[in-house]
């Protein structure tokens, strides 16, 4: 059975102006699982003039009233694993497990959004006359343009409303093309069956072809004071020059070219076990999925035939498999695109250690690639499927070099049995996360995540997230009459 939705605008499904439809394939399968509505520039008008009319009373509700919200939508979620799992293995080709994750995650963000609703928002500030009392508060800066992706769908599709939501503003939503219903819709139904009222949140799904002009749009809009992006980095720098060109604040949180360093005092065995899951936990999909296994030079063969091995060995089929790890990537042309990597280094010298071959449909079997060297795509583009490339180094200073070699900068992760000789790697490599004694993917709803350089810029998460999408003013109250020069 086909699923239909309309636009979300002001509490309301609606269809597109147009009357277009866009289709949702299954990977596995290659069947329609849904329609969605096609929306276009006026859709994205009538959604941002509805979360403006809503935003003032939803900024102007008690804390009390929002924080239960976003308490009661956690709750929802968590009753809700078997619809995420169905969507995200419908949509984007998604495992059991990792829908489940998606679903613990997600639900552990709205409660860090309840619990921002009343944590304290400013400063008590030292005035230079005794008369005045002065602060510094935050308050929400009105409509927010939010950009959800496919790849870990309910993570990243409440991420990209949960902050700016408990900081009092109202959000617009364009979920990706490939998870349209997981990334945006699913998140709408369980925020609106807590109570979130109507206009708050809105969403505008659209066809492939019409994505760049549902963004700018979305982006131009005078009430859309804040945006944020997760996504390519190609898409995310479009975005940014957009809200830049417009003195809007963007939060970018782009792509990665992460590495997993194995230092010379690793435990071989559980740095083997860690690189495998980096490199190929959902098929690779991940923006913090290891592209690079860095070895130190004294346990590079023994490494190399453990990791090889063990990638040899991860079963791969269709999502609905319990033991699937390599599943389908979300199209038939990604894994068309893994594969042209492979081939691309192979013509130029590369080594296939283990893997290769032919995609199958949306599958492409788990690769490893020995002797990747600049001058292949791989060696600075992001894999983004099940495909990595191992290296040795001689020294902890070849290590921070080979790690840094890349425009990107979002995770790492360092294996060590030794905190102080990790930590002082660490504090050289040129990520916005770094992880000793363990591998390059992890979040936590309280911790501040995003990159640096091509990885985009700004912080979601905890405090970081509340800060990101709200005001900091400066108010003063004076106690006594000022004494003015004339």
């Amino acid at each position: 059975m086909t699923i239909h939705r309309d636009l979300f605008i002001g509490g309301r499904e609606v269809p597109a102006v147009s009357g277009r439809r866009a289709e949702d394939h299954n990977p596995w399968t290659g069947e329609v699982y849904a329609t969605v509505a096609a929306g276009g520039a006026e859709d994205v008008r009538r959604a941002v003039a509805a979360a403006d009319a809503a935003f003032a009373d939803w900024a102007a509700t008690g804390p009390a009233e929002r924080r239960a919200v976003f308490l009661k939508a956690a709750d929802i979620l968590d009753s809700r694993g078997d619809d995420a799992a169905t969507l995200m293995a419908q949509e984007a080709g998604g495992s059991r497990p990792w829908a489940l994750f998606n679903v613990q995650l997600a639900a552990g963000m709205l409660r860090e959004a309840a619990a921002a609703v009343t944590a304290p928002r400013g400063e008590v500030l030292t005035p230079q006359d005794d008369g005045t009392l002065s602060l510094a508060v935050r308050e929400p800066v009105g409509v927010v343009a939010a950009f959800a992706p496919w790849n870990a769908p309910v993570i990243l599709g409440t991420r990209a409303v949960a902050a700016p939501l408990a900081a009092g503003n109202a959000v617009v939503v364009k979920p990706s093309e490939d998870a349209p219903l997981a990334c945006g819709y699913f998140v709408a139904d369980v925020l609106r069956e807590a109570g979130l009222p109507d206009g708050v949140l809105n969403v505008v799904s659209n066809a492939r072809e019409d994505a760049a002009e549902v963004a700018e749009a979305l982006v131009d809009e005078p009430a859309v004071r804040a945006v944020n992006f997760t996504g390519s980095t190609n898409v995310g720098r479009r975005i940014g020059d957009l809200a830049a060109h417009r003195l809007k604040p963007a939060v970018l949180e782009l792509g990665g070219k992460n590495s997993v360093v194995v230092l010379d005092d690793a435990d071989v065995d559980h740095a083997v076990d860690a690189a495998t899951f980096a490199a190929f936990m959902n098929a690779g999909q991940i923006c913090m999925s290891a592209d690079r296994i860095l070895v130190h030079a004294s346990l590079a063969q023994e490494f190399t035939e453990k990791f090889t091995a063990k990638v040899a060995s991860l079963p791969q089929g269709g999502p609905g498999q319990p033991t699937t790890v390599i599943g389908p990537l979300v199209t038939t042309a990604s894994a068309g695109r893994v594969a042209a990597l492979i081939r691309d280094a192979v013509d130029r010298g590369a080594e296939v250690l283990t893997g290769g071959g032919a995609p199958e449909g949306a599958v492409h079997p788990a690769t490893v690639l020995g002797g990747v060297a600049p001058g292949m795509e791989l060696y600075h583009g992001e894999a983004f499927g099940p495909l990595c490339a191992l290296a040795a180094f001689a020294d902890d200073d070849e290590a921070v070099a080979l790690a840094n070699d890349t425009d990107h900068g979002l995770t790492c992760g360092i294996l060590t049995e030794n905190a102080t000789h990790g930590l002082a790697v660490a504090r050289r490599i040129r990520t916005g996360i770094v992880h000793v004694g363990d591998q390059s993917v992890a979040d936590e709803p309280q911790v501040p995540f995003g990159g640096f350089k091509a990885s985009g810029y700004g912080r979601f998460g905890g405090r970081w997230g509340i800060e990101a999408f709200s005001n900091t003013r400066w108010v003063t109250v004076a106690t006594r009459h000022p004494h003015y020069p004339f």
